[in-house]
């Protein structure tokens, strides 16, 4: 670990980035060259202390989930993040597979989206970041561990994700979620992590194999939801679905399909984020 080049390159980075380009607000009388501690530490879900310890080169060595933590925060590129993991010690995560991190240009397109929640996944449907506002709506899934990171794992084996949708839609969302994972099956042949997820789907869940039998594929694009949110009650939201060109991250916007749903939503954000759904699924 380097940590002198870590500190100095961390500073940098905070003090390259504008308020606006994170989703804060900006000020004239503002003092700051770029992002405050307190701001990064905020973004990252992290201490301002442990902030201020890494900047000053006297923190232990961070996990490489913290790292994740903060490359999201400071919207570094591919390369800046490799080199943050480099600095700290850790072997960059892989251009492929499931340990990827949020692209940074579909980072900035999460704050650009204000108050639409937005959230940007991998094919496998891990949720990478999200905005406020998708957190709001869902709660916050960048911070599952295990198989716990897939959207369809937790779809076939946690009852709460399935009691976020009406029981009517319930076994549209499941085939929907079999046949995307067929395409991304069919796309990544032989990855050990694509076959190992269908592996351990099919011991955990009878309803998951009878799906997987049948063969269907569809990648997902758009469709329409209901949601049933615990503390605004039922929300009905279009969903789009934009895919990089690799196809290997894909951001997935929410817009309300009705009034009722808009002032419910608008709603959500006065309340804030004191407590979160648990069971919502994201896709």
């Amino acid at each position: 670990m380097e940590r002198d080049q870590l500190a100095d390159f961390l500073r940098r980075r905070r003090q390259a980035i504008r308020p606006a380009e994170v989703g804060l607000a900006d000020s004239p009388r503002r003092r700051t060259a770029g992002l405050r501690r307190e701001e990064v530490a905020m973004l990252a879900g992290m201490s301002v202390d442990y902030v201020v310890r890494l900047e000053q080169g006297r923190s232990s060595q961070p996990s490489t989930q913290l790292l994740g933590a903060l490359a999201r925060a400071l919207r570094l590129s591919d390369d800046e993040r490799d080199h943050l993991f480099h600095l700290a010690g850790h072997r960059p995560p892989p251009a492929d597979g499931t340990a990827r991190l949020a692209r940074a240009g579909l980072m900035r397109m999460l704050d650009l989206l204000g108050d639409t929640p937005a959230a940007v996944l991998s094919d496998l449907g891990e949720v990478l970041a999200q905005n406020r506002a998708a957190l709001l709506v869902m709660g916050d899934y960048t911070r599952l561990a295990g198989d716990r990171r897939y959207v369809v794992y937790r779809w076939f084996t946690e009852p709460a994700a399935r009691a976020a949708h009406p029981s009517e839609e319930q076994e549209h969302q499941a085939r929907q979620l079999v046949a995307d994972l067929r395409a991304v099956a069919g796309r990544r042949s032989g990855d050990p992590v694509v076959t190992g997820l269908v592996e351990r789907l099919r011991a955990a869940s009878a309803d998951f194999r009878r799906l997987w039998d049948e063969h269907e594929v569809a990648v997902r694009r758009a469709n329409r939801k209901t949601l049933l949110h615990p503390r605004v009650g039922r929300l009905v939201m279009d969903c789009e679905t934009l895919i990089t060109p690799d196809q290997g991250q894909e951001l997935l916007v929410f817009t309300p399909a009705d009034d009722e749903t808009r002032e419910r939503l608008e709603l959500l954000r006065v309340l804030g984020t004191e407590e979160f759904p648990t069971g919502t699924p994201v896709r």
